[in-house]
Order: C-alpha cells, then sequence, then structure tokens
C-alpha cells in the first residue's frame, strides 16, 4: 500500500469534521463586501448603492434565517451610509476651512447646480439638520443639502445628529424595496432584477420630471 492510499484511508475512518457551510461562506463575504460598497459609493457617485441594499435585501430574504439575514442587511447599510456621508462631510470641512479649498470641495460643488443648492440652502434654514433624512430619500437630494451643511458651517456633530437618522431611513426604504422583489418572485435572480429595475426607476423620476416641466 502506498502512502498516498494509507492517507485516503486514514481520512476515511477519521470521524467527520463540520465544514462551514456555503451560505455561512457567502455572508463572510457578502456582508463586508456590502459595507465596503455602500461606503465607497457615499464617496463616489458611480455606486448605485439603493440598488446593492436592495438586491442584498433579496438575497438575504432566500437564506435560512431571513429575518436575521435581513436585518444585518440592513445594519450593515445603514453604518456604511453614514459612515461614507460623514467621511464625506469632514473631507468637505477641510475644503472650508482651506484658503485654497480642496478637490473634495470642488467635487461637491460640481454635482450640485445652483437652483438646486439654494433649494437646500432654505430647507436648512427652515428645518435645520432633519432636512438630512429627506435628502437622503429624495435621489440627487443628498450633495445639495450637505453642501449646504457646509457653506452654513455647521459644526460635524451637529451634522452626525441629522445623517444618522437620514442613514437609518434610507437603509430601511431600499431594505424594503428589496424585501418587496424577493417576495413577489420565486427566484433571487428574478427578485433581484426586480429591485434594481424598481430603484433605478426611483432614482431617474425626478429627472425625467424635470425634462418635462422644461
Amino acid at each position: 500500500m502506498t502512502i498516498l492510499q494509507e492517507l485516503v484511508q486514514q481520512a476515511q475512518q477519521a470521524p467527520n469534521v463540520q465544514q462551514v457551510p456555503p451560505e455561512s461562506t457567502r455572508q463572510a463575504v457578502g456582508y463586508p463586501t456590502l459595507f465596503l460598497l455602500v461606503a465607497l459609493g457615499a464617496l463616489v457617485p458611480v455606486i448605485p448603492t439603493g440598488a446593492l441594499v436592495s438586491s442584498a435585501a433579496v438575497v438575504a430574504l432566500h437564506q435560512s434565517l431571513p429575518a436575521v439575514s435581513v436585518t444585518l442587511v440592513f445594519v450593515v447599510a445603514a453604518l456604511a451610509a453614514f459612515v461614507g456621508d460623514t467621511t464625506l462631510y469632514w473631507l468637505g470641512q477641510r475644503g472650508v476651512r482651506s484658503r485654497n479649498g480642496s478637490r473634495r470641495l470642488s467635487a461637491l460643488r460640481a454635482r450640485a447646480t445652483p437652483e438646486r443648492l439654494a433649494q437646500a440652502q432654505r430647507q436648512l434654514d427652515e428645518r435645520g439638520v432633519t432636512v438630512l433624512v429627506l435628502s437622503r430619500l429624495v435621489p440627487a437630494g443628498r450633495i445639495p443639502v450637505m453642501l449646504a451643511c457646509l457653506l452654513a458651517e455647521l459644526p460635524l456633530r451637529r451634522f452626525v445628529r441629522g445623517d444618522a437618522p437620514a442613514c437609518l431611513a434610507w437603509a430601511a426604504v431600499y431594505g424594503l424595496i428589496g424585501i418587496l422583489g424577493g417576495a413577489l418572485f420565486p427566484e433571487p435572480w428574478q427578485g433581484v432584477a426586480a429591485a434594481i429595475a424598481l430603484t433605478l426607476l426611483i432614482s431617474g423620476a425626478p429627472a425625467v420630471w424635470r425634462r418635462i416641466r422644461r
């Protein structure tokens, strides 16, 4: 008997070692990935974070413990959005305080039209930091309000108090979109496709409406 055959025989006779289920492996990779992508999407406007959270909620709904999985998606998404917003605001504050400004502040200005900025400044004066909740839920509303807060030199502490419930509401809304898509279709990919289509429709509706009015 060769050494290889002996090893195979010993492995067969040894007690079975409990392997990590594939679902647990996917979750161990998926939640950190979700956190990184949502946090990065709050800094760089190239990642559709709403569609990402809705898709993650669809997948979580088809896990063995859907209630736990969906709750984790909600917590991870809200925390990541909060970290991304806070980081972006802190970088913007550095630009406001600098004599020469900063690239990050210039990028924020480029992403907010004068009309949207003026509207955000009026809402900030009328409602205070509570306007952050609405800005997180309205497509393309987050950056003008954040820029208005920066130009008003709102302290980071006050911004955080308004942004925390805003991120919770945002994660809840897009999580519910994913739950709805996952509940309507038997296959996860069908629910993901429906959730992505719905989030893209919601995101593009304001731009279409503005064009129609013009």
